[in-house]
């Protein structure tokens, strides 16, 4: 890939061979960044697992950073009320799932009550492949709809291993105080920890790493931040 001189000078700036405190690289974040707008802090966890094995949840992070999101729920009769009572931003039930046969996805996040989902099921091979689909592991398939989204609109986000083991998740913007981007990305490597499957040998967080939307990344010290 063909980098930019900018991208080039940012780079200079980093120890690609180094492990860095959480503090410093942050630092670093703000000095290599160059970009017009406000980049995203981004997060890469390596882990140490097999094909067969999952690491997924989801987290309320201390620093919300991100505009509110579009949340779409399934729901019917009292629950609907509940919903937009709660602030929804959409709410249906057949209705919503015929619309989105048809295309139409505006929205951030799709959580339904239990009973919707054999509705819902009907669209899994839309909503699947943009990680959209109603899940109970993620909270997002429940009969107390209050509850899930006080927790999404205070900043409840998922992380999830693919394939290859690793863990991508947003994690702030390069204009936030260090401090607050760091409590994020502790909690989040905390939570991680906690989802380790029990027949894992060896380290089970390999490698972590940050960067910025359009800088290098950073490496950190993985062992000091568990």
């Amino acid at each position: 890939m063909k980098r930019g001189k900018k991208y080039k000078e940012a780079l200079t700036k980093v120890d690609r061979e180094a492990f860095y405190g959480l503090g410093d690289a942050l630092a670093l974040l703000k000095d290599m960044s160059f970009a017009k707008f406000d980049e995203t802090v981004e997060l890469a966890v390596k882990l140490n697992i097999k094909r067969s094995q999952s690491v997924r949840d989801t987290v309320v992070l201390p620093n919300q950073f991100s505009e509110e999101k579009k949340v779409l729920v399934f729901a019917r009769g009292e629950k609907a009320d509940e919903a937009r009572e709660a602030g929804a931003t959409y709410v249906g039930d057949v209705d919503l799932v015929e619309k989105i046969r048809g295309g139409w996805l505006d929205f951030d996040v799709a959580v339904a009550t239990p009973d919707m989902m054999k509705d819902v099921g009907r669209l899994g091979p839309i909503l699947g492949r943009r990680g959209l689909m109603p899940n109970p592991k993620t909270r997002t398939v429940t009969f107390d709809i209050k509850a899930a989204l006080a927790e999404l609109k205070k900043g409840r986000v998922e992380f999830r291993a693919d394939k290859t083991g690793v863990i991508h998740l947003a994690i702030g913007k390069v204009s936030m105080e260090a401090d607050k981007v760091a409590e994020n990305v502790q909690l989040v490597i905390k939570e991680i920890v906690r989802k380790k499957p029990s027949d894992v040998k060896g380290d089970f967080v390999k490698s972590v790493a940050i960067s910025s939307t359009m800088g290098p990344g950073v490496k950190l010290d993985a062992r000091a931040l568990q």
